[in-house]
């Protein structure tokens, strides 16, 4: 990833926003938030297999402090019409942004696996890691941390939205293909406690859709 900092973000569709949303996304909000001084580029994947329109977007960022800057609060702050159109269509939404914890790896996969917790990992994140990007078509792995006061801040464009919810600590596995990332996981499965291996077996995978780097923007 590049820089030290990120922002990832989980919501529900139903089909007939998808178009919009898609559209919203790839012509409007990504470049209005990669501009934002910190945002490095945004990535937004689509969950495989799953019942719901489901998507993950990921931002990397110059560091931990982006989240709570002068500049990202004040666009949070002024949603524009279409932002404020499609706030409220977003369902079962999960927000967390904070600090790279530990990473291992070069390059970016075409299928994610971002595993969340609810609390920090008991496991030795940069010995985990290490390993994980060591298997087979494994591109690689980051252990994610979210700061929760940042994270927590009151904006307009979080009033719009019902029943967030954020997280502790998230894995991050990147892989050239589903084979290599589920085999990834079944690797990380042996060292979580018994309370965590459920959420390993229920997780969907995301297959990469659309990025955005700071270098593409216009001007």
């Amino acid at each position: 990833m590049q820089g030290s900092g990120y922002l990832a973000i989980w919501s529900d569709l139903a089909p007939e926003d998808e178009t919009d949303w898609a559209h919203w996304m790839t012509r409007e909000h990504a470049a209005e938030r990669v501009g934002v001084d910190g945002f490095l580029t945004c990535r937004v994947f689509r969950a495989q297999g799953a019942a719901v329109n489901r998507y993950f977007i990921l931002y990397e960022l110059a560091d931990e402090h982006v989240v709570a800057g002068a500049d990202y609060l004040a666009r949070l702050n002024s949603p524009t019409p279409w932002t404020q159109r499609i706030m409220p269509r977003l369902r079962n939404f999960v927000r967390g942004g904070g600090r790279v914890g530990a990473s291992a790896g070069l390059g970016q996969g075409g299928i994610v696996a971002p595993l969340r917790f609810d609390h920090v990992p008991a496991f030795d994140a940069s010995a985990a890691t290490t390993e994980l990007a060591r298997l087979d078509r494994v591109v690689a792995a980051r252990v994610l941390l979210t700061d929760a006061a940042t994270t927590s801040i009151q904006t307009s464009e979080k009033g719009m939205r019902r029943d967030d919810s954020s997280f502790v600590a998230l894995l991050l596995i990147e892989g050239m293909d589903e084979a290599a990332v589920r085999a990834a996981l079944h690797r990380a499965r042996k060292a979580l406690p018994a309370g965590d291996r459920a959420a390993v077996d229920a997780l969907s995978l995301y297959r990469f859709a659309f990025s955005l780097p700071k270098r593409l923007l216009p001007g």
